[in-house]
């Protein structure tokens, strides 16, 4: 059985940190869905470590309807958070259609990247009785016109306008905040000056929690792997080894 709305916040209360990893297909949802994860993430990083783009912009809403619809018939159990791509939320009521879509798909809840500036659209989307991640700090969907991946808040100015972002996500009723390449001391006073969880990737260890994408942690995407992700497998190269005993194998006259 599913966990309810509330149980983000009440990790925070308790001090349960926070475990999330990504998830974009049927078995990786439905061997995750035994890890006892607080939620998978079918986020739009897929656009890089399953479609081979270059980031994320170029992930379009049937990508994540397809993605989405995957893992929720592999994870039963896990609550399901489904990333609002680039483009799918110019306006509080497209941000509303797509929500919707992604729930009815199978998610739980969705994740939207952005702080004041897209209050209005979490606003339409919470009323529409939508669970939402908020998402700060270093916003993927927006590289290219950022010019690539930076640490954020180590200004004074962008350390305050974070604070204040997330301040606002926590009174607009997100349930938790993902904060990616945040300064450290920035991401922990985020942490404290706010009621509703954080959950950092790549913003040090006074998150209230952490997320990561599946295939750093497996090792099944050998070509970059971010400084901060540990890999704790190494798929890559038992898939690549175990195709080439097949290979040998098979031209040795052996079945199966």
């Amino acid at each position: 059985m599913k966990k309810t709305l509330n149980f983000l916040v009440e990790a925070k209360e308790s001090g349960r940190r926070i475990a999330c990893l990504t998830a974009y297909d049927f078995p990786m949802a439905k061997l995750l869905d035994d890890a006892d994860l607080d939620f998978l993430l079918v986020g739009d990083s897929l656009g890089m470590v399953v479609l081979g783009y270059p980031d994320t912009t170029g992930v379009r809403m049937e990508d994540m309807l397809h993605h989405t619809r995957a893992v929720a018939r592999g994870a039963t159990k896990t609550w399901i958070v489904s990333d609002l791509p680039a483009g799918s939320y110019p306006s509080p009521e497209a941000g509303v259609e797509n929500s919707v879509s992604l729930i009815e798909a199978g998610a739980d809840a969705v994740k939207i990247e952005g702080g004041r500036e897209c209050l209005r659209i979490v606003l339409a989307i919470r009323a529409a009785g939508i669970p939402v991640i908020g998402h700060l700090g270093m916003l993927p969907q927006r590289v290219r016109e950022e010019g690539g991946y930076h640490i954020k808040g180590r200004s004074e100015a962008e350390a305050v306008s974070l604070i204040a972002d997330a301040k606002a996500l926590d009174e607009a009723g997100v349930s938790a905040v993902v904060l990616e390449l945040v300064h450290p001391p920035v991401a922990e006073k985020i942490s404290r000056s706010i009621n509703i969880p954080t959950i950092g990737i790549g913003s040090g260890p006074s998150c209230d929690g952490q997320i990561l994408v599946l295939h750093d942690v497996i090792g099944l995407f050998p070509w970059f792997r971010p400084r901060f992700a540990k890999a704790r497998a190494d798929l890559a190269a038992e898939v690549t080894r175990s195709a080439a005993e097949f290979v040998a194998a098979t031209r040795a006259g052996e079945q199966g």
